[in-house]
């Protein structure tokens, strides 16, 4: 039980540095700025960036983050 209540609390700091990140970002007076969001609909990749570079590199780490995900299940 213990172990769970550890990751909820690490759950909730990662999601108020997320938010943090974007308010730094949005409030600095850069121009210049690639973004990019990917993830899963079912088993199937996807991503979008303003950026061809960085799309790929989204596909890529969804492509890893489901792998990781899926053959440990076949156990």
């Amino acid at each position: 039980m213990k172990k769970m209540e550890n990751l909820i609390i690490i759950g909730i700091v990662l999601l108020f540095v997320g938010i943090i990140f974007i308010l730094v970002g949005s409030i600095s007076s850069s121009k210049n700025v690639k973004f990019g969001f990917g993830g899963f609909i079912g088993p199937i990749p996807f991503g979008f960036a303003n950026d061809p570079r960085l799309l790929w590199i989204i596909i890529i780490i969804t492509i890893i983050l489901l792998i990781i995900f899926v053959f440990p299940s076949f156990r």
